[in-house]
């Protein structure tokens, strides 16, 4: 089945999408015409690439991520040091649990891409099993581990053939993006799915 993906600030590079690829990239109407039967999906803001986060081992292996239901008790931002490594030791699920919630967080900050060697079972698992794609880590990194690292890694543009992952974020430009931050993302796409879309 295809679908069509536009974001408002930028109908000029409308994404078709067929199964796990990218069929075509281009201007909305154009690809609209062409594919008439396509389902649509519209967004508000930009379509971009998606951005990779560098901080892979960091936010999957290192830090906390609370459960909703201890958001009184531990806020809901990722937990780092000897309190991540408590909380981390304190059950034998705790490490997958928490890895699976930061993936979560990733894709809500519309990475599709995580950099690092990252080298427990647990958080490989829940990478795989999001579709992310691991990459190697930049040469330098720019501050402490964040679901939106500054300066943001934009992935560069993709075309035809190439894996359909990509980001919404609801900003005029990319500009704004980077000001802003990727807190703005509205909908990830990975492997052709939608894995997360703001409510």
């Amino acid at each position: 089945m295809l679908t069509l993906h536009v974001a408002e600030a930028s109908p000029e590079s409308a994404v078709l999408v067929e199964g796990a690829r990218i069929a075509a990239v281009g201007p909305y109407e154009e690809l609209a015409a062409a594919h008439p039967d396509a389902r649509l999906r519209r967004w508000p803001g930009i379509l971009t690439p998606g951005l990779l986060n560098p901080y892979g081992p960091e936010l999957l292996e290192q830090a906390y991520h609370p459960d909703p239901r201890e958001a009184d008790r531990l806020g809901t931002e990722p937990l780092f040091g000897l309190r991540a490594r408590a909380l981390l030791a304190s059950a034998p699920s705790a490490r997958g649990a928490s890895a699976r919630r930061g993936v979560q967080r990733l894709l809500a900050h519309g990475t599709v891409v995580v950099a690092g060697e990252i080298r427990g079972r647990e958080a490989l698992d829940a990478v795989r099993r999001a579709g992310l794609a691991l990459a190697g880590r930049p040469p330098a990194l720019p501050g402490p581990p964040a679901l939106s690292p500054v300066p943001l890694v934009l992935l560069p543009a993709f075309g035809p053939g190439s894996p359909a992952r990509f980001a919404v974020f609801d900003v005029p430009d990319r500009d704004a993006l980077v000001r802003q931050g990727a807190s703005t993302c509205v909908a990830t796409v990975v492997g052709g799915r939608l894995v997360h879309r703001r409510r």
